[in-house]
């Protein structure tokens, strides 16, 4: 019996790892429908702006000058929607407005509009690996 419950103790601990490997790519997928939704929202007088709409996976570094946050590395098991970039350092003054600018906003309205549906993909990828990780 003793053998048994090494073995389930093994296989559950084993899950985690499993799941994080394996949905990864349906993590990238779930941001970029987050980032598609912000791209069609955002205002566009040259364009700039909807396309530095960005998705960064995990280990990997969002780019420098990039809204919320600026440069930084995502954590494992987590992917970033950011907006901006070197050349378009706008979007903060776009999304909330100045003094001489009504807001437009795009980037939370978009991630609001998005994530019931990101998350769904998720928690279908999440079950599907736990099935095959048993």
């Amino acid at each position: 019996m003793g053998n048994g419950l090494a073995s389930f103790q093994r296989r559950m601990r084993a899950i985690p790892e499993a799941v994080a490997r394996g949905v990864e790519s349906d993590l990238i997928r779930a941001a970029q429908e987050i980032a598609d939704t912000q791209q069609a929202l955002a205002p566009r007088l040259t364009g700039a702006m909807a396309l530095s709409i960005d998705v960064t996976g995990p280990g990997q570094a969002t780019p420098p000058y990039s809204q919320p946050g600026g440069s930084y590395t995502v954590p494992l098991s987590a992917a970033a929607v950011t907006v901006g970039g070197p050349d378009v350092r706008y979007p903060h003054l776009v999304e909330h407005g100045t003094r001489n600018a009504p807001a437009q906003p795009f980037f939370w309205p978009g991630f609001r509009l998005s994530r019931d549906r990101a998350g769904k993909i998720m928690v279908a990828a999440i079950r599907r690996h736990i099935r095959g990780a048993k």
